[in-house]
């Protein structure tokens, strides 16, 4: 009986996420519109979208293969798998042996490498554009990200994130320069990762500024719809992993009961609605960058990341 509620519970966490995902985009959206003095869009915008592209014919060119056919299907599934493994409300769920750092940044990484493979495989010269441009900033935010996960290891001892949040969230961690730095690298790379301004602009259709919306023009319909569905859980996914790793109040241990459950719930609601807003205001307050000093701004992500992980290996050697 135990085991069968754990798992109900595991499950529960898998369909918050997928249900959340499009609310935080819609969310995200609607406080850009109100800080720009506009209506915006509803709320739940992103969830007609997707029911609106389910219900379209899809559209595929004469020349894609058929792995043009199935890449949407692998990224969706890639994406919710590493979603679905970051504690949200709980801690130490039947799964959560499996929420290892290293193995979300592989999942998010083959996500990516499918998806700018599906970018070239039709040859037009802006699939080739995006794929290159996201090749490009991968190289950069992987590496930030791998130094993230080093600096997060040496302080808690392990990779695995319900171990990495219970000794973020004990007094003995407290204030460390360290930490800021990588919680610094981690939002840049979330930017990066989410093609968010000022990496990149989501809303926009210019052929010189495209990166991730280069590499999904030429799908249409149900394909369409699983890679928005990715993108907007990738964007729960990072602010899950910025609450989960540097915010961890409010998770509630495995076995705990219902009551302490739907807290840990409304407190992640409120983890996602405050980051919402800040992310609204951030977009609001910057104008995208130029494409060639994207490089800048992940390589300072990297040098703290970097500087972050020197600085708790001193610390350690002292």
């Amino acid at each position: 009986m135990a085991l069968i509620l754990e798992l109900a519970v595991q499950g529960a966490q898998m369909m918050l996420v997928l249900l959340l995902a499009p609310l935080l985009t819609g969310f995200v959206r609607k406080v850009k519109a109100r800080l720009q003095r506009r209506q915006g869009p509803s709320l739940i915008q992103p969830y007609r979208d997707l029911l609106r592209l389910m219900r379209k014919e899809v559209v595929l060119a004469d020349n894609a293969s058929w792995l043009f056919r199935v890449i949407p299907y692998l990224i969706f599934a890639a994406t919710w798998v590493a979603a679905a493994l970051i504690p949200t409300f709980a801690t130490g769920l039947t799964f959560s042996w499996t929420a290892d750092l290293i193995a979300i940044v592989a999942l998010l990484g083959s996500a990516r490498f499918f998806l700018a493979l599906a970018g070239m495989d039709v040859g037009t010269s802006f699939g080739g554009i995006g794929a290159s441009r996201e090749v490009m900033i991968a190289s950069l935010a992987e590496p930030a990200m791998l130094l993230i996960v080093f600096s997060l290891a040496l302080v808690a001892g392990a990779t695995q994130l319900s171990t990495v949040a219970a000794v973020m969230g004990s007094p003995e961690v407290g204030l460390r320069v360290s930490l800021g730095m990588s919680m610094i690298a981690l939002v840049i790379v979330a930017l990066a990762e989410n093609a968010r301004i000022p990496v990149d602009n989501p809303a926009t259709h210019l052929e010189l500024t495209m990166v991730h919306e280069a590499m999904v023009l030429e799908y249409s319909g149900r394909h369409l719809a699983m890679i928005e569905l990715a993108a907007f859980l990738k964007l729960l996914l990072y602010v899950s992993l910025i609450s989960c790793v540097f915010i961890p109040w409010g998770l509630v241990t495995a076995r705990a009961g219902p009551a302490s459950y739907a807290l840990g719930v409304v407190v992640y609601i409120g983890k996602l609605a405050a980051c919402g807003i800040l992310l609204a205001a951030f977009e609001t307050a910057i104008a995208k960058m130029r494409v060639f000093r994207v490089p800048d701004f992940l390589g300072a992500a990297l040098m703290l990341a970097l500087l972050g992980t020197l600085l708790l290996f001193v610390s350690r050697s002292l």
